[in-house]
């Protein structure tokens, strides 16, 4: 992985709108934040932009509200206006990173329409990535792996230090090696739950999946079984790759 700085590494590369992919726990948050601070790019969460239109009361934050209110879930229509909204920003304009969206070939569709129809001025063209088309990678990891990696995670309940029972476990176990507390599973850390979450994965992710891969020079897996910085380094090679492609 390169060490230049975010404002160089973003001078001699557009990354462009990026959409990692992968089942849970293959580590995108992780591999977003890297790229966020590799490229100077935002990272646009679905849950944060539904969030703050709720706060904000905007007509379609209230019209989320009342479908999760009424225990339905939000639908595509409401997100896509969302997104696109928060695509107006300035802070996306030479790429950003999608966290969540989209979830199904409906959404995925609306973003590439969306993109396509972002025609940038003839002085900001080359600086400007919202003219790109969205690339996506996925990350791939075993899902027995997966599954170490989700039931044997355990934190401190009071300085959030994160273990893994499995490959990274505290010198005693249940206890903080930093402040001698007690760790704790999150509720959502079972394998049952594990399995549950790799039941709507499969219905919907991997469909956007199937989606991308059909499409030359915006698709490539990465293996995520190996170090966080090795992950991010191929991602990074990956996102070169495809932004070099001739289509």
């Amino acid at each position: 992985m390169s060490t230049a700085s975010p404002t160089a590494r973003a001078e001699t590369f557009l990354p462009g709108p990026i959409l990692l992919l992968g089942a849970p726990g293959v580590g995108k948050g992780t591999q977003a934040k890297a790229l966020m601070a590799a490229y100077g790019i935002p990272q646009i969460s679905t849950g944060d932009i539904l969030r703050a239109n709720i706060a904000h009361g905007t007509d379609l934050g209230k019209r989320a509200k009342s479908l999760m209110d009424q225990g339905q879930l939000v639908a595509d229509d409401i997100v896509n206006g969302m997104v696109a909204t928060r695509l107006q920003a300035p802070d996306v304009t030479r790429g950003f990173i999608l966290d969540g969206y989209p979830r199904t070939r409906q959404q995925a569709g609306f973003m590439e329409t969306l993109l396509t129809s972002q025609q940038p001025s003839a002085e900001s063209a080359a600086s400007d990535g919202l003219h790109l088309p969205l690339v996506a990678v996925n990350i791939a990891v075993d899902e027995d792996e997966l599954l170490r990696r989700i039931t044997g995670r355990r934190s401190c309940v009071v300085c959030k230090h994160i273990y893994n029972i499995y490959s990274h476990p505290p010198k005693a176990a249940g206890i903080c090696d930093f402040d001698g507390s007690p760790l704790e599973q999150r509720s959502d850390d079972t394998e049952s739950a594990f399995h549950e979450r790799m039941k709507e994965y499969r219905a919907k992710t991997q469909d956007v999946i199937q989606y991308f891969s059909q499409k030359t020079g915006q698709f490539e897996t990465v293996n995520g079984d190996k170090p966080v910085e090795q992950v991010t380094a191929a991602i990074e090679a990956a996102l070169l790759r495809l932004r070099t492609s001739k289509r």
